[in-house]
């Protein structure tokens, strides 16, 4: 059984850090726009920070992708399988189809390719 000091206790902590992180993300967003007063007129820190949310978007999501074949239970992921289907995608969407096809084709070609990593090896 917890102690009620202990869950409080912890019950603040997870508020403080709630807190902190919330000022960081605001701050973050808030000081460019409070230092940049006129608009910005170089190209490249436009494309720059364009392209910022993409960039951070995919380093949070591809190292998931590799690892979403790892079976339940397994210690060691199924590599093959979430290459292929990367590499499916980025064809796909390369090649401009929409993003619920590509997403689809690609969790098919990786459950078709686990079904078919025990025969092969």
């Amino acid at each position: 059984m917890f102690r009620k000091e202990a869950s409080m206790c912890s019950m603040q902590n997870i508020a403080i850090c709630m807190v902190i992180m919330a000022l960081t993300t605001y701050l973050i967003r808030l000081i460019p726009i409070g230092f940049v007063r006129k608009k910005l007129e170089n190209e490249w820190i436009q494309d720059f920070l364009f392209y910022i949310p993409f960039c951070v978007l995919s380093a949070m999501t591809f190292p998931d992708v590799l690892y979403s074949t790892t079976p339940t239970g397994a210690t060691t992921p199924h590599f093959a399988s979430a290459a292929i289907a990367t590499m499916v995608a980025i064809v796909m969407a390369w090649k401009n189809r929409g993003l619920v096809r590509v997403a689809l084709v690609a969790v098919l070609v990786a459950i078709i390719v686990e079904l078919l990593l025990p025969v092969v090896f």
